[in-house]
């Protein structure tokens, strides 16, 4: 059974499941140390969520919550799930954490973006209610 929870701290365990995870996630970026974990545990804008199934940390998803002039907003980042357990809820599970999270939180609205080739991830969004918007992405490369 897939549960899902606020992590609170960072252990060795935390560290090493994102150390399997993120290369699932991106191939252009390691996976978050200890310290950069810590910093996003401990920060009052992300809630990190990970599921875990039989006991074992098998996803994670990001909540960021922030305030603009036109109310509280939310924004869903580095959904990953093991592929080992893909198809059996955890993402789904995951996700409705962070809406449920977001909504007594106060948020307007919660936001994500999925490329077009997550067809699966594509799907799930739009069974749990998100709407493709008519908008473009863009983004200014900083380094």
């Amino acid at each position: 059974m897939v549960t899902i929870e606020e992590v609170k701290k960072v252990d060795d365990e935390l560290v090493k499941a994102f150390e399997r995870l993120v290369p699932q996630l991106s191939s252009s970026n390691p996976p978050p140390t200890e310290k950069e974990l810590v910093a996003i545990v401990t920060s009052r804008a992300t809630v990190l969520f990970v599921a875990r199934d039989e006991g074992e940390i098998v996803g994670s998803l990001s909540l960021v919550l922030f305030r603009i002039p036109t109310g509280l907003r939310a924004w869903i980042e580095d959904v990953v799930v093991d592929a080992e357990v893909r198809g059996k809820g955890v993402g789904e599970a995951l996700n409705r954490a962070a809406i449920e999270h977001a909504s007594k939180a106060g948020a307007k609205t919660v936001d994500l973006t999925s490329r077009p080739s997550r067809e699966a991830a594509n799907r799930l969004y739009q069974r749990l209610g998100f709407q493709l918007r008519n908008s473009n992405v863009y983004r200014y490369e900083l380094d």
